[in-house]
């Protein structure tokens, strides 16, 4: 029997965009997920699929996990505290969440290729204009809770690597970049749904900062895309790969550019972030990846154009 692809967080964002794929590509799919932050409507047009099985649990707290990674032809492993609203909400949750149930699909993977989620957090305050997998890393102080996040992902990194070098795991490790598109939701803080949603009631468009900062963002379908050819590049393994769009755009153009497109009388609200956040809260400034790296991999290179990605997210 064909052996099953492992989704961890298979009811999340990304999570349900890469469970349907790997269904429509005639992959038999597992997916592990508690509903904490994922949720059950993003599966439900999935719900009969006759390859698709899910489990509610942590990862952590799965039953007999070591035998059903073992029967797995691959793991994706996508289960994490998500959003800088939960993040600075609930520290303790974040960097226990992110490291556990990491620690957890690693060490019962054994040979069973793991492809680890990670974040462009983990470039923390670094004043490049364009991140490269290649640079050093400059994190905030720990006082400062907003950087908790990118240091349990850079751990998950660490962890992942040091489980390939000495027990042999074939691991591959991606940082996503501000992922947007259908089914994603501004509950844990994500602009973009947030921006669509107070633009589409009239409310004002709450902007952080001075508005100046730049991201840039990637539809969900390129991310999933570049996914799937890199499960079956082996010459990923043992890399950090960035996946994300490379054009920029400022959060107060991004606020204009909804209110464009929905036609929106909704004003533009600059918040401070202590006023957002917390006292203290810093944020980065650019967000730009380089995807040369990806590129070269697997041939392809995320292009679809932010005008678009609105425009489909507003007909969904």
């Amino acid at each position: 029997m064909q052996q099953p692809v492992l989704v961890t967080g298979g009811a999340g964002f990304i999570g349900s965009h890469l469970v349907e794929r790997l269904l429509a590509d005639g992959e038999r799919v597992l997916v592990i997920d508690d509903f904490s932050t994922g949720s059950r409507e993003n599966l439900s047009p999935l719900a009969s699929h006759p390859n698709l099985r899910v489990l509610e649990s942590t990862v952590s707290g799965c039953p007999n996990l070591p035998a059903l990674v073992g029967g797995c032809s691959q793991v994706f492993h996508l289960a994490a505290a998500v959003g800088v609203e939960l993040v600075v909400r609930s520290p303790i949750r974040t960097i226990e969440t992110n490291l556990r149930e990491t620690e957890a699909i690693l060490s019962a993977a054994g040979r069973v290729p793991v492809l680890l989620a990670s974040t462009s957090e983990v470039y923390g305050k670094s004043g490049k204009s364009t991140f490269s997998e290649e640079d050093d890393l400059l994190i905030g102080p720990p006082t400062l809770g907003r950087w908790s996040y990118a240091c349990s992902k850079l751990m998950d990194e660490f962890l992942a690597l040091a489980y390939m070098r000495e027990r042999g795991l074939p691991a591959t490790i991606v940082r996503f970049f501000n992922t947007v598109g259908p089914r994603q939701t501004g509950q844990y803080g994500m602009v973009l749904p947030r921006f669509i949603t107070a633009a589409r009631s009239g409310a004002p468009l709450r902007v952080y900062g001075d508005g100046g900062q730049t991201r840039c963002f990637c539809h969900v379908a390129d991310v999933i895309e570049s996914l799937i050819r890199l499960k079956n590049c082996p010459a990923a393994r043992g890399e950090v790969i960035n996946i994300g769009n490379d054009q920029p755009i400022s959060i107060l153009e991004l606020a204009r550019e909804v209110i464009r497109q929905t036609g929106s009388t909704s004003s533009i609200e600059l918040v401070p972030y202590d006023q957002a956040y917390e006292a203290g809260f810093e944020d980065m400034r650019n967000r730009r990846p380089a995807v040369e790296k990806l590129e070269r991999l697997i041939g392809f290179r995320p292009r679809r154009p932010l005008e678009s990605i609105i425009g489909e997210m507003l007909r969904a």
